[in-house]
C-alpha cells in the first residue's frame, strides 16, 4: 500500500492530520475538518486518548504504549509517535538505522537513530532503558464496513472566476502585450540593418533614420508599457477586493464556535494566502502568458538564421529548468515551515502586545520575551536553510548558463568567421537569445509561484469547503410562534474530544416568556455553556429545545411536544432579536455611538441616549469632550472593566430584544452603580423573557425563578425566598452575601 502524505493545515492540527494519513493508507479518506471536530481539536490541539478514541469510532483498534527503540521496531506500522513532547508525527518505516517519518508540519523526513531518539524518547525507565510514547493502529473488520468521505480534489475554480469577471481589462492587457512583442521584434532587424546597410555603405543617414525609428519604437513601446501596467494594477485591486471579501463573508457564515478552535494566526496567515494567489494571477500567470507568446515568435526567428543554434540554446534552457525543478520539492516543505512559524509568531506578538499590562503585573516580561525570541531563533535557522537551497540552486543555475552562453558565442563566432553569419546578423542572433532566455527565467517564475500559490489554495479551499452556520439547502424559520416560551427536555452537552465529561446532563427546564429566569452556581458548573446554547453558539447537543412550547404539567413528567423546533430558527433571526452581553464582550476601534448601535447605519439617538441611561453610562459618556463621537479602541481611548460592562449593556438595550442573556453582565460594577443598573434594568425586563447568569444575590434575587446548576445538573429552582428558606446549595452560594445584609 502506498502511503499518502498531508501537509497539517493549522498550526496544532497535527494529530488529526496524523489519523488522516493512516485511514487513507488503509484505503479510506475522510476530510480534515470532519477528524478535527471528532478529536475534539482546540487552539491546544488534541490529546492521545482523544486521536486514539477517534481511530476506534473510524474501525481501528488502537493502544497506547511507552515502548523502547527495539521494540518499536516489532510493531506493526504505520503508528502515531509523540514528537518533542508537543507535537505528533507518523512513523512509516523504522530499522536498526534509519528511520523515517511523516511530519505534518515538514513533510516526509528520513533521521539517524540517534536523531531520531532525540526527538521521540520520553521518559526513562527503572533499569535505565528510554522509551517513548506511540499509538498502534490496526484496522479492525469494522473498518471496511463503512464508507469514508469524498474527497475534495484541489480546484482553481473559486479563483478563476474572479479573472472570469474582468475578462475585459484582461483582454486590453493581452493586446498590449502583443503590441510590445510586436515592437520588440523590430529591434533585431533594425540592429543588423545599422551594421550591415549603414556601416558597411558608410551611409550616416541611414544610419540616423534607423536610429530615429528605433528611438520611436522605444517611445512607443513605453506608452503601451505604461497603459499595460495601470491595468494591470486595476485588475489586481479588483482581484483582492473581491477574493478578500469573499472571504471575509465566508468566514462570517461559519459556526461561532470555529473561533474558539482556530488560532487568530492562522486566519491571518490565509489572508496573506489571498496576496500569494492574486499576485500569481495578475503577475506571474498573464507575464508567463505573454512570455511564451514571445518565445514562440523569436524561436522561429532564430531558427531561421540557425537550426544547431536553436538546439543548443533549447539543450541548456532544459538542463537550467531541469535543475530549478529539484529544488520544488525542497521549497514546498520551507513553504509550510514558513507558514506554521508565522502563525506562531503572530501569535506570540499579539500576546505580546495585547496582554502586555497582565506580563509587566506579573513580572513575566522575560519569559514572554524569550517565548519571542526562541521563535525568532527558528525563524533565523528556517531563513538560513531557505538560504542555503537558494545559493545552490542559484549557483547551479549560473554555471549552466554560463557554459549555455559560452557555447552559443562560440558558435556564432565559428559562424561570422566561416561567413555564414554577417557582423550585423550576428549582433541580431545575441540579441535574440538575449529575449529567449528573458520567458526561461519567468517560466521557472511561474513554476515556483504556481506551487506557492498551489499551496495558499488548499489552505483556502480548507476554510471554503466548511460547511455555513446556516445549511443553504435548509429553509429556516424568521418568525417565533405567539407564546415565546423556551422548553428544553433532556439537554445533554458534552465537549467534542476523548475524556471529556458532560458539562450539561440530561437538562429539562422551562423558561416563561416576558419572566426573569436566573441561573447560578458554582464555577464550572455549566452557567456559560446553557446560554451559549441559547445564542446558538455551540449546536452539538443532545435534547430537544423548542420556542413556544406550554409548561410541563403538574406532575412534572409530562411534556408536551409542540412549539418550534430551536434549530428550525435562523441563526441570523434569532441573534437579531437577541440581546447579549458576555463576560468577553468586545469593544470595537469605534465611537462611543457606533459600539453602542452596532451594525446599525442610521443611528436612533433619542433611544441610544435611553439606552445609555438604562445602562447608567450617559453621565460619563457627558463627561467627555467628544461626547458619543469619542473614539475607543487602539485609535481612541480604553474603558475600565466597569464602563466597558455598562457600554455592552447599553449595546444589548439599543437592540429592544425580545430575548436578553446576561452572563455576569454586572460583576465588575461597585455597589452603587450595580444597584442603580438593576432598577433601571428591572423596568426594561418588563415583558421580555431573560436569562441572566450571576453569582451576586443582588443581580438575582428578584428573578421569577432562580435555577441552581451543579456540575451539569440542575439540583434546586424556585424563588429567592423559598430556595434560601430551604437552605440547600443556593443557600451556601450566597450565605455570605446574605449575612452582609445584601
Amino acid at each position: 500500500m502506498s502511503f499518502t502524505f498531508y501537509r497539517q493545515l493549522n498550526a496544532m492540527d497535527c494529530g488529526p492530520t496524523c489519523l488522516r494519513m493512516i485511514t487513507k493508507y488503509y484505503g479510506k479518506h475522510y476530510n480534515a475538518d470532519t477528524l478535527r471536530h471528532k478529536t475534539g481539536f482546540s487552539k491546544q490541539g488534541v490529546s492521545m486518548l482523544g486521536i486514539s478514541e477517534t481511530a476506534e469510532k473510524v474501525g481501528f483498534r488502537t493502544r497506547g504504549v511507552k515502548i523502547t527503540h527495539r521494540q518499536l521496531q516489532e510493531v506493526p506500522l504505520p503508528g502515531i509517535l509523540h514528537w518533542d513532547n508537543n507535537h505528533y508525527v507518523v512513523l512509516t518505516n523504522i530499522s536498526k538505522r534509519k528511520v523515517t517519518i511523516a511530519d505534518p508540519g515538514k513533510g516526509m523526513l528520513t533521521y539517524s537513530t540517534s536523531e531520531f531518539l532525540a526527538h521521540w524518547i520520553s521518559s526513562e525507565t527503572d533499569d535505565g532503558g528510554q522509551t517513548g510514547i506511540a499509538l498502534l493502529m490496526e484496522p479492525a473488520p469494522g473498518f471496511y464496513e463503512s464508507e469514508g468521505e469524498k474527497e475534495h480534489k484541489l480546484s482553481w475554480r473559486l479563483v478563476m472566476q474572479y479573472l472570469v469577471n474582468s475578462k475585459a481589462q484582461i483582454a486590453q492587457v493581452l493586446v498590449a502585450f502583443i503590441i510590445t512583442s510586436m515592437l520588440q521584434l523590430v529591434f533585431p532587424f533594425l540592429t543588423q540593418s545599422i551594421v550591415d546597410t549603414g556601416i558597411n555603405t558608410q551611409n550616416l543617414q541611414y544610419v540616423m533614420i534607423v536610429l530615429i525609428a528605433q528611438l520611436m519604437l522605444s517611445f512607443s513601446q513605453t506608452i503601451v508599457g505604461f497603459i499595460q501596467s495601470r491595468l494591470l494594477m486595476r485588475i489586481s485591486n479588483v482581484l483582492n477586493l473581491q477574493i478578500l471579501s469573499d472571504f471575509w463573508i465566508k468566514l462570517t457564515r461559519l459556526p461561532v464556535s470555529y473561533y474558539d478552535a482556530h488560532h487568530t494566526g492562522d486566519t491571518l496567515q490565509r489572508i496573506g494566502d489571498h496576496g500569494t494567489i492574486r499576485s500569481f494571477l495578475t503577475g506571474q500567470a498573464l507575464g508567463t502568458l505573454f512570455s511564451a507568446f514571445n518565445f514562440i515568435i523569436y524561436a522561429f526567428i532564430l531558427v531561421t538564421y540557425s537550426v544547431q543554434l536553436f538546439f543548443v540554446f533549447m539543450a541548456g534552457s532544459i538542463i537550467y529548468f531541469s535543475w530549478v525543478q529539484l529544488f520544488l520539492h525542497v521549497r514546498r516543505k520551507l513553504n509550510y515551515e514558513v507558514f506554521h512559524l508565522s502563525a506562531k509568531e503572530n501569535n506570540a506578538t499579539l500576546q505580546l502586545i495585547q496582554g502586555m499590562q497582565e506580563i509587566r503585573m506579573n513580572n513575566a516580561q522575560k519569559q514572554k520575551r524569550w517565548d519571542w525570541e526562541n521563535i525568532q531563533a527558528s525563524v533565523f535557522k528556517l531563513n538560513l536553510k531557505s538560504l542555503n537551497y537558494s545559493q545552490w540552486q542559484s549557483a547551479g543555475a549560473t554555471i549552466i548558463n554560463q557554459v549555455q552562453n559560452i557555447a552559443v558565442s562560440f558558435i556564432v563566432a565559428k559562424l561570422v568567421i566561416d561567413g555564414r553569419l554577417t557582423l550585423g546578423a550576428m549582433l541580431a542572433v545575441q540579441y535574440i537569445i538575449g529575449q529567449l532566455s528573458g520567458p526561461i527565467s519567468q517560466w521557472i517564475g511561474f513554476v515556483q509561484a504556481a506551487q506557492d500559490a498551489k499551496i495558499s489554495m488548499e489552505r483556502l479551499n480548507e476554510i471554503h469547503q466548511l460547511p455555513d452556520e446556516e445549511d443553504p439547502t435548509r429553509s429556516y424559520i424568521t418568525e417565533l410562534p405567539g407564546s415565546k416560551n423556551i422548553q428544553i427536555n433532556h439537554l445533554t452537552f458534552t465537549y467534542p474530544g476523548a475524556g471529556n465529561d458532560p458539562v450539561l446532563e440530561d437538562i429539562h427546564l422551562h423558561i416563561p416568556e416576558g419572566k426573569v429566569t436566573a441561573i447560578v452556581g458554582s464555577s464550572g458548573s455549566g452557567k456559560t455553556t446553557l446560554l451559549k446554547i441559547l445564542m446558538k453558539i455551540y449546536e452539538q447537543y443532545e435534547g430537544d429545545i423548542r420556542i413556544g412550547s406550554a409548561a410541563p404539567d403538574q406532575t412534572g413528567t409530562k411534556r408536551q411536544k409542540d412549539g418550534l423546533r430551536f434549530d428550525y430558527i435562523s441563526h441570523t433571526y434569532w441573534r437579531q432579536i437577541v440581546g447579549t452581553v458576555m463576560q468577553d464582550g468586545y469593544v470595537f476601534n469605534d465611537s462611543i455611538a457606533r459600539n453602542i448601535a452596532v451594525g446599525q447605519e442610521d443611528i436612533d439617538y433619542e433611544w441610544l441616549v435611553q439606552s445609555c441611561r438604562i445602562a447608567n453610562l450617559y453621565s460619563f459618556i457627558e463627561s467627555l469632550p467628544n461626547g458619543f463621537y469619542t473614539q475607543l479602541g487602539a485609535d481612541g481611548m480604553g474603558l475600565s472593566q466597569g464602563q466597558k460592562q455598562r457600554l455592552l449593556i447599553a449595546r444589548a438595550v439599543y437592540k429592544k430584544p425580545m430575548y436578553l442573556f446576561f452572563d455576569e453582565a454586572t460583576n465588575a460594577l461597585d455597589a452603587n452603580n450595580e444597584r442603580e443598573i438593576v432598577e433601571n434594568l428591572n423596568r426594561f425586563f418588563e415583558g421580555r423573557t431573560v436569562i441572566i447568569v450571576a453569582h451576586r444575590l443582588s443581580t438575582v434575587r428578584n428573578a421569577a425563578n432562580i435555577i441552581v446548576l451543579d456540575h451539569g445538573s440542575i439540583v434546586e429552582q424556585g424563588t429567592h425566598e423559598e430556595l434560601t428558606a430551604l437552605k440547600g446549595n443556593y443557600y451556601e452560594l450566597v450565605k455570605n452575601q446574605l449575612e452582609l445584609g445584601v
